[in-house]
């Protein structure tokens, strides 16, 4: 398979490998559970990228799935086989202390003694779920910023309409104070 990148192969929603992609009449693809959410969020089967209306359920994306299946197998392939820059030896530990993977030797070695160690994949999930955690926060208050968003493009809509409605009677007042005199 030619060398792609992880981008290739996320979702745009939830920015995670495709999971059970499927493809919108507009050709966009998306994992299947991040766009029922959106759809869900949203109120409307609309594309979250270009925004042109879909059908309700979108047809599964077969090849891309296949793709993303082998990207997952050769990525989890080539991370088994971390090597570590100073040692050549297989990466299996992380450094709680230093916060870095690290192989057996580094371990053993001056600069890591009295340190703590995990395993790398369960280090890797627990920092994936801080990184979920602190994310959480962060797309509630992006929500709320988008609800304050369409209040203020509201009121300011409504502003307009009152100013060319007071400019509408100023100038009918003045036509009738002009007749006046």
């Amino acid at each position: 398979m030619a060398s792609r990148s992880e981008e290739d192969f996320c979702c745009p929603v939830c920015q995670e490998v495709f999971r059970d992609p499927v493809v919108l009449s507009c050709s966009h693809s998306f994992g299947k559970v991040c766009l029922k959410s959106w759809w869900r969020e949203k109120q409307a089967p609309e594309c979250p990228v270009c925004k042109r209306r879909s059908s309700k359920d979108p047809p599964p994306n077969l090849a891309l799935k296949n793709l993303c299946e082998a990207f997952l197998q050769e990525r989890d392939q080539r991370a088994s086989e971390a090597l570590c820059s100073l040692h050549s030896e297989k990466i299996k530990l992380f450094c709680l202390d230093h916060q870095q993977p690290v192989c057996v030797v580094c371990r053993d070695s001056e600069k890591h003694s009295n340190h703590r160690f995990r395993p790398v994949d369960e280090a890797a999930r627990q920092h994936k779920k801080e990184l979920q955690e602190t994310l959480e926060p962060l797309k509630e208050k992006l929500k709320v910023c988008e609800q304050v968003k369409v209040k203020f493009d509201q009121t300011a809509e409504h502003m307009k309409v009152q100013a060319r409605h007071t400019e509408r009677q100023i100038k009918e007042q003045f036509k009738k104070l002009q007749q006046f005199l």
